[in-house]
């Protein structure tokens, strides 16, 4: 399998010297899921800004698709085919769902329709503005939207922000399906840990700006007890296979 994301140390956060996020390491192939855990304040959402130059890295390389992108350079990373569904979802609440996804469309990729077969609610709300969708209409909207841009890396920040979770178990199969179908890589933050791990390929759990548990998400849902100790801090850079 092409690698499509490549990270090699990456010290993340606000200042320089003192990263939030310390030595991240990763590798991500086509149609590959990752599930990127941890607590709150571990530096998930640093990270993902990061990857997609939204800030600059303080120090390592990431490429996407093989190019070696500048740090903090959005565009570049854009460019590049990396997409961030952030976890305010972003949209333009003024505009129609149909507007909102054509002002994301290229000049090849997907079409709206393509979208609506990933989210028939979507072709049922297609002239109401996006501020007045519910929590889980908008959040299929800012995915559709990133799809829309035909990503070859897939970035999704906390998909269950604020959304019931029977929502979040229609969304999570929707996002392994585009992988499938599209090959693109993806890394979902997300806090329902038992529903991530079921649509990934891999995982892996930040805790203080470390890298403290990754492997298989099938292995690490068989192992919630190591899960636990890496999300309160009690393991160190363990591997599961």
């Amino acid at each position: 399998m092409t690698t499509v994301l490549a990270c090699a140390g990456i010290d993340a956060g606000y200042s320089e010297g003192r990263p939030c996020v310390r030595g991240f390491d990763l590798a991500l192939a086509e149609g590959e899921v990752l599930s990127l855990l941890g607590p709150n304040g571990a530096g998930k959402t640093t990270l993902l800004m990061t990857l997609a130059g939204l800030l600059p890295s303080l120090g390592g390389t990431i490429s996407i698709a093989g190019t070696v992108v500048k740090p903090g350079r959005a565009r570049a990373s854009s460019r590049a085919g990396l997409v961030l569904v952030p976890d305010d979802r972003a949209l333009f609440t003024g505009l129609t769902v149909k507007e909102n996804l054509q002002l994301a469309r290229g000049r090849t990729g997907p079409v709206v329709a393509d979208i609506i077969e990933y989210f028939p609610r979507l072709g049922e709300r297609l002239e109401v503005a996006a501020g007045m969708l519910s929590g889980g209409e908008q959040q299929m909207l800012a995915i559709g939207r990133a799809l829309m841009q035909n990503p070859k890396v897939l970035l999704i920040d906390e998909l269950s922000m604020g959304l019931a979770p029977v929502i979040v178990e229609s969304l999570l199969p929707v996002i392994r399906r585009v992988a499938d179908d599209r090959g693109a890589a993806v890394v979902l933050v997300e806090q329902h840990v038992r529903l991530a791990l079921e649509i990934a390929d891999t995982a892996i759990v930040l805790a203080h700006g470390r890298d403290v548990l990754r492997g298989g998400a099938a292995e690490l849902a068989a192992a919630p007890e190591k899960i636990e100790r890496a999300y309160l801090g009690g393991v160190e850079a363990e591997a599961v296979v």
